[in-house]
């Protein structure tokens, strides 16, 4: 589903502060509150919106380490099977199948450096796994979580 530009100014809205009341984001798109509620019940009933959420610093958390991991799979592992490896590990914030050498790509967060070689050497004996390249992050620079193109 394509969303047109009305739909689009709501969504950016939410993802900037999903708190934010119908009334508000209303105000900013030119539409009544109830008309905001309307495209937003149709947008999650038509799955341009699957759920609302919280961001959480991870050092908040405890996860003070993050890291990169590329995979490189043994021949024909197939993205579920490499989904399927990778969901138990909570580690694990996101990974993406990749173009290049590398199969995919895994965000990892962790507690401090010893624990992200722990889970790093767990991921690298998963059995589609054949190699790991690994990159610790610095300091982030740029962290966007909005959706759809920027307004």
């Amino acid at each position: 589903m394509r969303l047109n530009d009305l739909d689009e100014r709501i969504v950016h809205a939410l993802a900037e502060d999903a708190r934010r009341s119908y009334a508000d984001i209303g105000q900013e798109v030119g539409l009544s509150a109830p008309a905001v509620k309307r495209r937003v019940d149709r947008l999650r009933a038509d799955g341009a919106i699957t759920g609302f959420t919280v961001r959480v610093d991870p050092a908040a958390l405890g996860w003070e380490t993050e890291g990169f991991i590329e995979l490189y799979c043994s021949r024909n592992t197939s993205p579920e099977a490499i989904h399927r490896g990778l969901a138990r590990y909570p580690e694990v914030a996101s990974a993406s199948t990749v173009t290049g050498e590398a199969d995919a790509i895994v965000q990892v967060f962790a507690s401090d450096m010893r624990h992200f070689e722990r889970v790093l050497e767990r991921i690298a004996g998963e059995p589609f796994v054949e190699r790991t390249k690994s990159v610790l992050v610095l300091s982030p620079l740029l962290r966007r979580f909005g959706s759809g193109a920027p307004g």
